[in-house]
């Protein structure tokens, strides 16, 4: 074990892209854990949207993270010390921690992961500790799909993107997606199953919806907000259903954003829009990896990892995200 620690600080809050100098990157003595706590060193740190939320002081479903505390992430690691009886070294755990090389780690924001099945660590961790069960509530609980729908999804070369896609046609349904380049797109089509695929970078998005979306779209799992929601709501159809998963075209925002211009849609087709949260739903995580494990074991569901090296480079790797250039779950492998 190494005798200092390297963690990422929150120095200031973003305005705008996340700059070099909102975070630090400091090196600070590795910490004791106490009785009832263990030691974790991270091996893996998901990166997500939700990052530049976290780092703000806007309203939000937690509390920001603190000027000068640790940055918040999802985390996986090994315990390499441990003063709690349900934890020995060894131990892989995942959950809720910090941009740290080592972390304390308590039952309940970090626990044990289950058996794998084969499965490989980093596979595990990415589909299971968020990405998978936030497609599978945002879709199966707040959009409640029909065989013979059809269930359009921004960001779909995205992590939850595209699994939303592929958990739609297993349900029988039809699936759009909308992604930033022709490869991306060809990647959803000719890979995961999409039906169809949207360049919106290069497209008229509510043109090339229509044409996509014959009969009207009766699920628009939500991304992005903006531009593109805008469009989904015009072609909406009667109690059509709206999961709004994030917002991740306007997180960068140094405006007050505007609203929808098709807002009426609303009350016109009688929509259900839903935000939703995946800790929410945290005590129904294993009827999620339930379900994704066995539609993976079947062939029916595949995933990709978009692994970076270092944790030094975090930051940079986090503005991918923001530009679109990440394929698959972004994650940075730390040791």
């Amino acid at each position: 074990m190494a005798d200092m620690n390297r963690v990422w600080r929150l120095r200031k809050r973003p305005v705008g892209v996340i700059g070099d100098d909102v975070l630090s990157f400091d090196q600070e003595p590795v910490p004791e854990p106490a009785d009832g706590q263990f030691l974790m060193r991270m091996n893996y740190l998901s990166l997500d949207p939700t990052n530049r939320i976290w780092m703000s002081d806007m309203d939000q479903y937690m509390p920001p993270v603190g000027i000068g505390e640790a940055m918040r992430g999802v985390v996986c690691g090994t315990v390499v010390e441990s003063k709690h009886p349900d934890f020995a070294q060894g131990d892989i755990v995942s959950g809720l921690g910090s941009w740290a090389e080592y972390q304390i780690g308590t039952p309940g924001m970090l626990n044990k992961m289950g058996p794998l099945g084969g499965v490989a660590v980093a596979d595990a961790f990415g589909l299971f500790a968020v990405v998978g069960p936030t497609a599978y509530f945002g879709l199966m609980d707040l959009g409640t799909p029909k065989a013979g729908e059809t269930v359009v999804v921004s960001a779909a070369a995205g992590a939850v993107g595209s699994i939303v896609g592929q958990i739609a046609k297993i349900q029988g349904c039809r699936a759009v997606g909308l992604a930033g380049s022709d490869a991306k797109c060809k990647w959803i089509v000719d890979e995961l199953g999409f039906d169809a695929a949207i360049n919106y970078k290069t497209e008229d998005v509510a043109a090339a919806l229509k044409k996509a979306c014959p009969n009207g779209i009766d699920i628009y799992f939500d991304n992005v907000g903006g531009d593109i929601l805008d469009a989904c709501f015009k072609q909406m159809n009667l109690f059509g259903r709206i999961p709004t998963c994030g917002l991740i075209s306007q997180y960068n925002a140094t405006a007050e954003v505007p609203g929808p211009k098709n807002y009426p849609m609303i009350l016109m087709q009688r929509l259900k829009v839903q935000g939703f949260i995946v800790l929410d739903y945290a005590a129904r995580y294993p009827e999620a990896i339930t379900a994704l494990g066995g539609w993976m074991q079947q062939g029916k569901l595949k995933f990709r990892v978009d692994m970076h090296e270092g944790l030094e480079h975090a930051v940079s790797t986090l503005r991918k995200l923001y530009t679109g250039e990440n394929q698959g779950k972004l994650m940075v492998k730390v040791s």
